[in-house]
């Protein structure tokens, strides 16, 4: 993979440093597990919901936290004295953590866990300052009074 040198759009456009760094973060080369998969569905215009299969997870296992622009689900599972013998072994026990970039005004409304999966729903609510507005054509300018 190619790096990109973003030093052009620091310098060109100010106030966009922060879109600068998320796609520096993005075209890194860090090596994120693909364990646990999960799937995001878009439920609404502005709904979503982050599905992960947690097999063997319990409830009190699993923690989700939000921080600044980013989910994190974390999954610890406690290590067992037993030994056991497997002539197979396809789930995996292990503890994992997933983040999840949000964008801005994505709001986390609930988690759930059912039979092995769990549901994180979210909603983008923009607020109504940054909500486009028609402007009405016709109306009369005010004119600049001299003081």
């Amino acid at each position: 993979m190619r790096n990109i040198d973003l030093t052009p759009l620091y310098r060109s456009f100010i106030g966009f440093d922060h879109l600068a760094s998320m796609i520096d973060s993005a075209t890194r080369n860090e090596k994120q597990s693909t364990y646990p998969p999960y799937n995001i569905e878009l439920l609404a215009e502005d709904k979503y919901r982050i599905t992960m299969a947690v097999a063997g997870f319990a409830k009190d296992e699993v923690s989700i936290e939000v921080v600044e622009n980013t989910l994190q689900v974390t999954g610890t599972k406690p290590a067992k004295d037993e030994e056991r013998k497997f002539l197979h072994k396809g789930i995996s026990e292990r503890s994992f953590e997933r983040k999840f970039q949000l964008g801005d005004h994505v709001k986390v409304l609930a988690a759930d866990m059912e039979n092995g999966l769990l549901h994180v729903d979210l909603e983008r609510v923009v607020p109504e300052a940054k909500k486009p507005r028609k402007i009405e054509i016709g109306n009369k300018l005010i004119e600049n009074s001299q003081v």
